[in-house]
């Protein structure tokens, strides 16, 4: 039996159920590889530009602070030496690369794993369209309450919308992200999913177990 979802049309009223591809939504979840994906994402997501001074950098500290003998204290060359105030920093962070490599197949095998659980868990809702004469945070809020999210939820779109986005980015609890760019940081952070069917086929494209591979 084929895994299904609700199906709403564009003013929030049920209209039965849709079958969702099997291809994307009825794959074993992966728990190991949707979690190293995860991890990638994260780690694509740093900047890597954090830096501190070395003793070969840190402006200042050519002369010996003190005579190297009779003091008491303790034997200095530098003021900007690692043990003194306003020194060097030993091992400090540098600039480095933190993006991580995962194969393609991989990928589509972690997001494939996501949606097939959210399928699971029942969290999957489909809407025929959207229908918005201009942005209205009031109209988008109105549609959330009528299809009964109760929780965040995530609006997939098939391609750029300016009316339909502008009126959900005021809600703090939705998020607008199209199909191609769907990913995993979204898909756990948020409870719900509202798909727009035209966006499943690009699903079903994009991250089949081939995707556009196997057409040609």
């Amino acid at each position: 039996m084929p895994v299904q979802a609700p199906y709403f049309d564009a003013l929030g009223e049920r209209n039965g159920e849709v079958d969702l591809p099997s291809a994307i939504f009825e794959e074993k979840p992966n728990v190991p590889v949707m979690h190293q994906a995860y991890l990638r994402q994260l780690a694509n997501g740093r900047q890597g530009t954090a830096s501190t001074k070395t003793r070969a950098t840190v402006r200042g500290g050519g002369a010996k602070p003190y005579r190297q003998k009779g003091t008491g204290r303790a034997r200095h060359g530098s003021t900007r030496e690692p043990s003194m105030k306003g020194g060097a920093n030993v091992f400090g962070p540098r600039p480095r690369d933190y993006s991580q490599k995962m194969p393609k197949q991989m990928r589509r095998l972690a997001l494939r794993s996501a949606l097939s659980q959210k399928a699971i868990e029942e969290r999957i809702r489909v809407i025929e369209t959207f229908v918005f004469d201009e942005p209205k945070t009031s109209q988008a809020q109105e549609l959330m309450d009528a299809i009964g999210f109760d929780s965040t939820t995530l609006v997939v779109l098939p391609a750029p919308n300016y009316t339909v986005s502008r009126s959900f980015e005021n809600l703090g609890h939705a998020k607008i992200v199209l199909a191609r760019n769907l990913n995993l940081r979204d898909i756990f952070s948020h409870t719900y999913l509202l798909l727009s069917k035209d966006a499943i086929e690009l699903l079903e494209e994009n991250f089949s177990p081939r995707g556009k591979e196997a057409e040609e």
